[in-house]
Order: structure tokens, then C-alpha cells, then sequence
């Protein structure tokens, strides 16, 4: 049926007929898109002019209007009706009850309705009031009635939107940046909302504004389309929904995605991003373009004069020159009159460079006539063209905007072929907060700051940009991207033993990381593992300022004092390593002072005995605060606990259950665990028994330490079994369910080989959640084996735990039974 003949139908059934005509178009598979959005407006456009054609007589002096989405046409499946009813002023209460019988028969139908009801004259105050109101009229569109009415109304809005232009713009950038500041950039958003992130839906409709303004116009190339995408992905939401949401939530990606015919979630996204990647660029020019012109009107003509008869009657020069063929002008770089891309393979380097150098963002025009016609550069590059990329990469925050304006116009993928798989490709790890192409870019930022503290900073800032280009292919990223990194590398020109620095730097950017928070760096196996990897102290300089770049370009829950402290700790023996100094062999170490102090009052009493400290570089004189039957002292925790944590030594007679007694006692009082550490410790002559002393790092999650006499009376309780810490943990879970969300994926444990000679290294990785810990030493206990080192990692809702774990005499498990250990790990996790 044509949407002709669906209007018609609507319009001779009634509203009974409009809701069926509707249901049909909705459901019928062969028209969506634009055509769809294009007959739904046409089929709401005949039922709405049929309600006001048969709730009045009256065609002059009165009008029906589509304002905002529906008056541009794009009428989504569960979108709002926008509706104005225009006229001149006459009766007030014939007016209103045309507008009842206009509005009462949409809500009747459950569509959401946005109604007005105006003068040309109040139209127009409102307007001049409220920048909301005045984009809205902007799309106005006639739908019934006095069409002079309508069109008078029109010529008034977009004559006072161009008249009041430079009043009106800047408050509509505002408005832009201030959303996007509160909804964060719809191209790097996991869950985005497609209309009011930045480069969504709301900044094309100001981008048409300003265009409507005659001040500015937007880039118009991909802008249509990209807009278009967006509105397509917005009613396979609303089709798959059933409701009227912009926010394109995780669980319902793949869905929508089928709806569209697209392979999966990811392949949505991507195109959702570079969707949004056009709009926020555009927007990016339009604005800045909006500035420049209204800084040139705001300088008056007497003082322009004046100054130009300062210079001998010479116009004021307008060009500065930032590099050989580039020159500043109007706040950005541009090429200079001389330059000649087509003989010069280097120009859109250095222009690039030059820019992010000075701070100025890289004018379309140049980039565009760049792509146009720059030559391509040689393999293996020039060193001129390597240097420029090095000084790009090393300009700071500077870098983002003019690598941006490279992307748009296809220029970054033909310097770097390899880039196209990770442009605009999504990371469904809430612990990123970017795409794999802007990580890569942020990591590059991020090392500039640190180039003064490597011997090569050139290395360090191409490792920063190559450290996840193997994320486009399938397999371990770090080893397919030391392959990429090798070809990359050569084509641009380093030569034989720097490429192997750098394939070297992104097979093991992970290395450090890992190895600190999730193995023990008293074992001399895990030292020496690093320091055979990395080869060479100038290689592990690069890895360790590459893996601090690395983290923080990730997010906030990547790197913290703590990591980098154990970062740091490893860099330092490993630096001992490869250097020759020699290492001492494995042994356990004396206990100190304190902790044998501890050991003995636990065999005294017969019961755990507690001390907290700050993990921080204390007073020589400062002392520990301890719980125990004699002195029920806590820490103070006025400030909260200092940034690496709190020390928890815990001293307690040998007995079963000790691991998950502690855990879940830690568990209940909301404290994380870091790292934990289990030995018998030695007692003094003298002094019967056998006492397990505990070294563990933990945090409060938020708040204050507890008191570590309530610690002390919940452990007691707990060892002697009248505290059901599970009863307890399940109890507070019931009470604060956790919202539904996408199902996790499954547990995996796993025995690392050839990690330790001392022990047997199980790894867990799994959904985070309280009482993690307390569930593993359980099915540990359960297991008959002793855990020496507990190594606990958590980023963002994954954990992944290192359990070094020894048979009851302290010898490593065989390979079988460690294999039977880890896989009654995983079936406790999944039970």
C-alpha cells in the first residue's frame, strides 16, 4: 500500500483507523529507514488535518503546526508529537476547545504529545525567551488550516533567528557543550544516548540552525547520512523496546542490531560511532567558524582603519608561518599560498605537527585539499616524515583535535593501513573509557608527559600508538600486534634493532601490570620470568613509563598509588636482574619485631590478634594500632585510609578455615582486599603452638576503616562457627539486589605454568562481586590445599586473583591435582 492510500484510510476510519494504518506500517518488513519515517509523518500528517478538519469550520485565522522532529519529518515509532495550534487571537475558549478536540484523540491513542497553543505574537515572545522554543519553530510545518498563518509565522521565527544570530548562537553552543559535558561523547559511550550525547541527534539539528542563521554552514559531506544512521538505529530501538528511549542500553544492542541486519553488537556500534565521529567534527568546525566570524564583525571598522594606517596604509598581516608551508591564520593552521602538497609527501605530517605544536586546531579546508592531492609518502619513509609523527605524538592534549581532522578525511588510514580495524572499534570493558583508536591516541598524550624520563622518547610515543593495534584481529592482541608493530615500524622508517625494541614494547605491554598486582615479587621465578622477557634495562625503562600511559589512558580504575607502587617495585628488581647484581634465593623471611609480638600474643591467648597501619612511609616513631584481649586500641581513621591502603596483620592459632573466616569477615565490613600473604611464623623458644600470621593489604570501598576490635570480635566469632558469614553476605545482597544488566561471561580458573618453583599459581578470573574472596578460600579449604600468597586484582567489574598454593607439606601440587583444584574452582563459581 502506498502511504498515499494509508493516509487515506486513517483519515476515512477515524482514529481507529489511524492506529491500525500505523500498526501496518510499523510491522511491514520491506519499508524502513527514511521511507518509513517519511509515510509515518504523511500518515499522521492526514489524521491530524482530518481531526482539525472535522473539529472545525473555521480555515483563516487559525492553523495547525509540526514543530521540531515532527515538523523536519522524522517521525521515529514511538517519537512525540510536536504540535502548535496557531491563530490570531480570537475567543479564548473557542481556541481551547479546538485544541481538545485536537489533543484528547492523540493521548486517547497513548502517543506522547508536546501542544501548544499561540499567538504569532506569543509565538515569537516565547521564542525570543526560551532557544528551545525558537529551534523548534525553526522546523515549523504546515499541517492544517490557514497556511498565510503558518507561513507568516515561519518568515517572523528564521528573521528574528538571523537577526538575533550572534546573540543566540553563542547561548546555543553553550547549550551543546553543557549537554555534552552532562552525557558525555556518543562515539566512545558504551551505552549511549543517541539523541543528547555530543554527536548525537541534538547537535545535527544545531548544526541545521546554524545554518538556517546564514552566519555558518556545517561541513556538508557524510553529514546527511551520518544523521540519517543515527535516526535509523533510533527506531530499531524503538521497535525493539516498545518504547520511546533514546538510550541504547547494552542488552538490547544485539537486538537492534538484527533489527538493522548488521552481524552483531559490535558491528551496531561501530557504526553508531563513526556516525557520531561526523557529527562531532562538523559540529567542531561549524563552531569554530561561528567564532571567527563573530569576532571579525565585533571589530569596528574606524578601529580596523586605524590600525591599518599604522602599517603605511599596509593591510594588518593576517598570516603567521608555524612551519615550511604552514602559516597560522584566524586561530588555525592553514597551508601557506607557497605550499605545494603535490610535491611534498611530508606536508600533511608536518602541517599536522605544526599544529598540535602551536595548539591550534588544523584548519578542513587544508586537511581536505590535503587528501586531495598530498603525494603518498615512500616505504620506508623519510626521516623527516618520522620526525613529524614523533613531534604530533608528543604535543600533549593538542594532539587529539588535529588527529581527528586526519581521520576525517581518510588521511590517518592512508599514513597507517592498519588503523582502519581499530578506527571506531568499541572496547565492552566498562574499566575503557574510549574506542581502541582514541585509547591509542590518549595513551600517546598521556606518554608525552613522560618522555623526559626515557632515554628514547621517540620509541615510547610509537609503542603508545601501537600498543593495541593488534585489537583488530582475532587472537591475543599483544602478540598479533607485535607482528603489526614490526611492519609498521619498518615502513616508517626505524631500522633493525629499534623495530625490535617496539615489538618487543607492545608484545609486553601488559607484562608489568599483570606481573605486579597478580604474582609475588618475593619469588625470584617471577623476576627473572620479566627481566628474560623484556631483555635489556633500556627496553624496561620504555615498558615501565609505556604501562603507566597505558593505564591511565585507559580510566580511572586502571591505575591507582597502589598499582603503580607494585609497578614500580618490580621495575626496580628486575632493573637489579639485568643489571647482574645478585639475587637473593628463595627463603622465608624472619619475622619481624611486631610481627612476632603478634605471633606470641595469638599463642597466649589462643585467639586472633589484629594491627592496622597505613601503608605509607609512617614516622620513625610511629606505632601500629592493634586489637587483642588486652588491647582493644583501633586505628584512627579521621582522614580515611592514605592512598596505597592499609597494612592488616593478622595473627591467629594454625586451624582450618582461617583464609575464608578472614575474607568473609573483610567482606562484611566492606573492605577490599589488595593483596594477602599466609605463613606460619617461627616462635620463640619457650612458646607451645603453631600460629598462621596474615600480612594482607585492604581499602575501605568507601567511608572509614571499622574499628579493628570489631574486626577482632567478628573473626573470633567466625573461626569458632557462631558468624554465618555466608548467611550474613547473602542477607545484604538480598536487601541491595544489584540491577540486571548483561549477563557476565562464564568463570575461568586456570594453573599458570612454570610461575613459581615454590608453589602452584592458580588464576581466577571472574565476575566481581562482595564476598569473592570469601567464596574462593572456601573451595580452597575444601580443596586440602594450604594458600601461601593470595595476589587480588580488580578492574572494573572483572577480578583476577593469583592463588599461590602448596600442598600440606609446602610443596608445589602435581600436574594433575592442580588441574583438579582449578576446576573445582570454576564449578564453585558457577554454582
Amino acid at each position: 500500500m502506498t502511504s498515499t492510500g494509508v493516509t487515506d484510510e486513517a483519515e476515512d476510519s477515524g482514529p481507529g483507523g489511524y492506529a491500525a494504518a500505523r500498526l501496518r506500517l510499523l510491522t511491514e518488513g520491506a519499508r524502513s529507514g527514511p521511507p518509513r519515517r517519511r509515510a509515518l509523518a504523511e500518515l499522521t500528517d492526514g489524521w491530524l488535518a482530518g481531526l482539525f478538519g472535522a473539529a472545525t469550520e473555521e480555515h483563516t485565522g487559525i492553523s495547525l503546526v509540526a514543530v521540531g522532529g515532527y515538523g523536519r519529518g522524522e517521525l521515529s515509532p514511538r517519537s512525540d508529537l510536536d504540535l502548535l495550534l496557531l491563530h490570531d487571537g480570537r475567543d479564548d475558549k473557542a481556541v481551547a476547545a479546538l485544541a481538545d478536540r485536537l489533543w484528547y484523540p492523540v493521548w486517547d491513542l497513548g502517543i506522547d504529545l508536546d501542544h501548544s497553543v499561540r499567538t504569532p505574537q506569543q509565538a515569537r515572545k516565547t521564542a525570543g525567551q526560551d532557544l528551545k522554543v525558537h529551534l523548534g519553530l525553526l522546523d515549523a510545518r504546515h499541517l492544517a488550516g490557514d497556511l498565510g498563518l503558518t507561513a507568516s509565522l515561519r518568515t517572523a521565527v528564521l528573521a528574528d533567528w538571523r537577526n538575533q544570530a550572534p546573540k543566540r548562537l553563542p547561548e546555543l553552543r553553550d547549550l551543546c557543550a553543557e549537554r555534552a559535558e552532562r552525557q558525555g561523547e556518543l562515539q566512545f559511550l558504551l551505552e549511549p544516548d543517541l539523541k543528547e550525547a555530543r554527536g548525537g541527534l541534538r547537535d545535527a539539528t544545531a548544526l541545521r540552525a546554524v545554518a538556517a542563521s546564514w552566519l555558518a554552514d556545517a561541513p556538508r559531506e557524510g553529514l546527511a547520512e551520518a544523521r540519517r544512521r543515527l535516526l535509523d538505529v533510533r527506531d530499531a530501538l524503538h521497535l525493539a523496546t516498545g518504547r520511546a528511549t533514546d538510550r541504547l542500553a547494552l542488552q538490547e544492542q544485539d537486538q537492534v542490531a538484527a533489527e538493522l541486519g548488521l552481524l552483531d553488537a559490535d558491528a551496531l556500534l561501530r557504526q553508531v560511532y563513526e556516525a557520531a565521529r561526523v557529527i562531532s567534527y562538523a559540529g567542531d568546525v561549524t563552531w569554530r567558524e561561528v567564532g571567527r566570524v563573530l569576532r571579525s564583525r565585533s571589530v569596528r571598522p574606524r578601529l580596523r582603519a586605524m590600525m591599518n594606517g599604522r602599517n603605511g596604509g599596509k593591510p594588518v598581516a593576517e598570516r603567521s608561518p608555524l612551519a615550511e608551508g604552514v602559516v597560522e591564520q584566524d586561530g588555525e593552521a592553514v597551508l601557506a599560498r607557497t605550499a605545494r602538497p603535490e610535491r611534498d609527501p611530508v606536508l600533511p605530517l608536518r602541517a599536522a605537527a605544526a599544529a598540535a605544536q602551536a595548539g591550534l586546531p588544523l584548519s578542513r579546508h587544508a586537511v581536505r585539499r590535503l587528501a586531495a592531492t598530498a603525494r603518498p609518502l615512500p616505504t620506508p619513509w623519510p626521516a623527516e616524515a618520522r620526525e613529524q609523527l614523533v613531534t604530533l605524538l608528543g604535543s600533549g592534549r593538542p594532539t587529539v583535535q588535529v588527529w581527528e581532522a586526519l581521520e576525517a578525511e581518510g588521511l590517518v588510514t592512508r599514513l597507517l593501513p592498519d588503523w582502519e580495524r581499530v578506527r571506531c572499534r568499541p572496547q565492552r570493558n566498562a574499566v575503557h573509557l574510549w574506542t581502541v583508536d582514541r585509547h591509542l591516541i590518549e595513551t600517546a598524550v598521556r606518554a608525552a608527559g613522560f618522555t623526559r624520563r626515557v632515554h628514547r622518547p621517540d620509541l615510547l610515543l610509537i609503542a603508545a600508538l601501537l600498543h593495541d593495534i593488534g585489537k583488530g584481529w582475532p587472537g591475543d592482541h599483544s602478540v598479533a600486534g607485535e607482528t603489526i608493530a614490526r611492519d609498521v615500524a619498518a615502513r616508517i622508517g626505524f631500522d633493525g634493532a629499534d623495530t625490535a625494541v617496539l615489538a618487543t614494547l607492545v608484545r609486553h605491554h601488559l607484562l608489568l601490570v599483570e606481573t605486579a598486582t597478580r604474582r609475588d615479587l618475593d619469588d625470584p621465578a617471577t623476576v627473572r620470568a620479566v627481566a628474560q622477557a623484556v631483555g635489556t634495562e633500556h627496553t624496561l625503562e620504555l615498558l615501565h613509563a609505556l604501562t603507566e600511559a597505558d593505564a591511565l589512558a585507559t580510566g580511572p580504575a586502571a591505575w591507582s598509588s597502589w598499582r603503580g607502587s607494585l609497578v614500580a617495585d618490580l621495575v626496580k628488581r628486575v632493573s637489579g636482574v639485568l643489571a647482574g647484581e645478585p639475587q637473593p634465593e628463595a627463603e622465608t623471611a624472619a619475622p619481624t619485631a611486631e610481627q612476632e609480638r603478634l605471633a606470641v600474643e595469638a599463642s597466649r591467648t589462643g585467639g586472633p590478634v589484629l594491627a592496622l597501619r597505613a601503608q605509607t612511609e609512617p614516622p620513625a616513631d610511629s606505632a601500629p594500632a592493634s586489637s587483642s584481649p588486652s588491647s582493644p586500641s583501633s586505628p584512627s581513621s579521621a582522614d580515611g585510609p592514605e592512598p596505597l591502603g592499609v597494612e592488616l596483620l593478622i595473627a591467629v592459632p594454625d586451624q582450618a578455615g582461617v583464609l575464608p573466616a578472614v575474607a568473609g569477615v573483610l567482606a562484611m565490613h566492606r573492605l577490599t582486599v589488595r593483596t594477602a600473604e599466609l605463613r606460619s611464623v617461627p616462635l620463640p623458644d619457650g612458646v607451645e603452638g603453631s600460629v598462621l600470621l596474615l600480612d594482607w593489604r585492604v581499602a575501605a570501598q568507601y567511608g572509614s576503616l571499622p574499628q579493628a576490635a570489631r574486626l577482632r570480635a567478628d573473626l573470633v566469632r567466625a573461626l569458632d562457627g557462631t558468624l554465618d558469614i555466608a548467611a550474613r553476605l547473602a542477607e545484604r545482597d538480598a536487601a541491595h539486589p544489584r540491577r540486571r544488566g548483561v549477563e557476565p561471561p562464564p568463570p575461568r580458573v586456570t594453573v599458570a605454568p612454570a610461575a613459581s618453583r615454590l608453589a602452584t599459581v592458580i588464576e581466577v578470573r571472574a565476575q566481581d562481586a562482595p564476598g569473592l574472596l570469601f567464596r574462593l578460600g572456601r573451595a580452597l579449604e575444601a580443596a586440602g590445599v594450604r594458600v601461601r600468597s593470595a595476589h587480588v586484582s580488580t578492574l572494573g567489574a572483572n577480578a583476577v586473583d593469583a592463588f599461590y598454593v602448596t600442598r600440606g607439606e609446602g610443596t608445589p601440587l602435581p600436574g594433575d591435582e592442580a588441574a583438579s583444584v582449578a576446576r573445582g574452582l570454576e564449578e564453585s563459581l558457577r554454582t
